[in-house]
């Protein structure tokens, strides 16, 4: 497999973020033949469908959907906000799949990981994102499924994954996320 492109997406943009730490976790298990790049969220405008109908859409989502069609896969790394998926990466998935039939995220593999301070591995987040999912026709792996709960206790003060039993599991997630990824180009 030639190198792919893996865009990172991460659901929390503050300052700190436990998802945003999972995330770097995650990339530093990459083989080679997956580069990751992180793909900013936060500075899309909420969708309107008349900036697209009026020809006039945002620089950013011109921005934002030429990043994403570039890619060859996706790992989304969310919280869980009142057990759904942070508004801004809904918006983010929205930009992309518009206008109507220029839908940026279709046919490719993706994979899902969530992050949650609580004991619930934020299980809502990670089963209200698959639903666009479908749409979106983003090619899900399926299992192993990934929860990370009490993720506060898994990270050093400077924001590091140390908990050794949480690398083995991301790092067996990845593998399979690779490997997905490689049967998904291969098929194409």
């Amino acid at each position: 497999m030639s190198n792919k492109k893996i865009g990172i997406f991460v659901g929390s943009l503050r300052r700190g973020s436990f998802s945003r730490s999972i995330a770097q976790a995650a990339v530093s298990f990459f083989p080679a033949e997956l580069e990751f790049r992180f793909i900013n969220i936060g500075d899309l405008p909420l969708y309107n469908q008349d900036f697209d109908d009026d020809g006039k859409p945002p620089a950013s989502y011109e921005v934002f959907r030429h990043a994403v069609a570039d890619l060859d896969g996706f790992l989304f790394v969310t919280p869980e906000y009142n057990r759904s998926i942070p508004a801004v990466l809904k918006n983010a998935l929205d930009v992309g799949s518009r206008p109507y039939g220029h839908n940026v995220w279709n046919g490719k593999p993706g994979g899902i990981i969530s992050v949650s301070p609580g004991g619930l591995g934020a299980f809502g987040a990670n089963h209200h994102l698959r639903q666009p999912m479908v749409f979106l026709n983003v090619l899900l792996l399926q299992q192993p499924e990934a929860y990370i709960s009490k993720v506060a206790s898994l990270l050093n003060e400077k924001g590091e994954l140390v908990d050794e039993s949480t690398r083995t599991y991301l790092k067996n997630f990845i593998d399979a996320f690779s490997e997905w990824v490689r049967t998904i180009s291969d098929a194409h």
